[in-house]
């Protein structure tokens, strides 16, 4: 090995390392990444591995205050590499090195922080409506963001919808994974609606009211898919760049639509090739 300092040799990496990183734990959007225009790739890939950093917070946490001071560092993280200091995380630096704060300022990522430690509170939310306002905040968000790296339109009309959309659809998928954490993101209202008890989903139990609660937030998500698709002219190359995880919504939402489909016993993981497929189709047709 050189004489290379540990923390040159971290920054020097550190782009590497946050290629892997959402390679391995956020394939749809490194998918989406690699059919960006080249010239925007790194930024990206920087700004999607520190989303995957402040996501997974609530998993690397044993307590929510301990999850609240990583969530700190995060947001003292922005306001440094803002001022023109990075901190030695990959994350961190990766940022500084492809300009991100610089080209989003730092407050879109404060608020992303915030709206991601609501993953903290492991209470279901209320109602429909409070889901969709935590996947505005979060995927939503995300896709505002990486428009504005791409040099598209920030504040097109299809971003909001498209994000929501994609929220709820990763939400119903990582269903399984979350309540073997003792975590539900479906609403309290429906769940009571429907008379699902908590417990039971927590050990993974199917039963027809889960299904039906099920069936519920994929219709919200084919609804927010819909208004995306309506609103979507005219959309530029750019903007199109960061709307593409959306466009595998309807894949997933086909498979958990599924008569008889149960999240603890099914999968929705498919094939690499058919999300490329549907992701090239998109770019292609300027429509997901």
């Amino acid at each position: 090995m050189s004489d290379m300092p540990i923390a040159d040799a971290l920054r020097t990496d550190a782009l590497g390392i946050c290629l892997d990183q959402l390679r391995r734990l956020d394939h749809d959007r490194y998918l989406g990444v690699l059919l960006a225009p080249r010239e925007s790739r790194d930024a990206l890939v920087a700004l999607h591995a520190f989303n995957i950093e402040i996501a997974r917070v609530r998993e690397a946490v044993s307590e929510a205050m301990l999850g609240e001071i990583r969530l700190e560092w995060w947001r003292e993280a922005v306001e440094a590499l803002a001022a023109g200091q990075a901190r030695g995380h990959e994350a961190a630096l990766a940022m500084d090195q492809t300009g991100v704060v610089k080209k989003l300022g730092a407050e879109p990522l404060i608020a992303l922080i915030d709206a991601r430690a609501r993953d903290l509170d492991d209470e279901p939310f209320t109602d429909m409506a409070a889901l969709e306002a935590y996947a505005l905040g979060t995927s939503s968000a995300l896709m505002k963001m990486a428009a504005a790296i791409l040099g598209g339109r920030a504040n097109h009309p299809s971003l909001a919808p498209a994000g929501i959309a994609y929220a709820l659809t990763g939400l119903l998928r990582a269903l399984p994974v979350h309540a073997s954490q003792g975590r539900l993101y479906l609403p309290l209202d429906m769940l009571r609606t429907y008379d699902v008890d908590p417990h039971t989903v927590f050990s993974g139990e199917m039963s027809a009211g889960l299904g039906l609660a099920i069936r519920d937030v994929a219709s919200a998500a084919r609804r927010h898919l819909a208004q995306a698709r309506e609103t979507m002219r005219p959309t530029d190359r750019r903007t199109m760049a960061a709307l593409l995880p959306a466009a595998l919504c309807e894949l997933y939402l086909d498979q958990i639509e599924t008569p008889g489909f149960d999240p603890f016993r099914q999968t929705t993981e498919m094939p690499a090739f058919r999300l490329q497929l549907r992701l090239l189709a998109a770019r292609w047709r300027s429509r997901i």
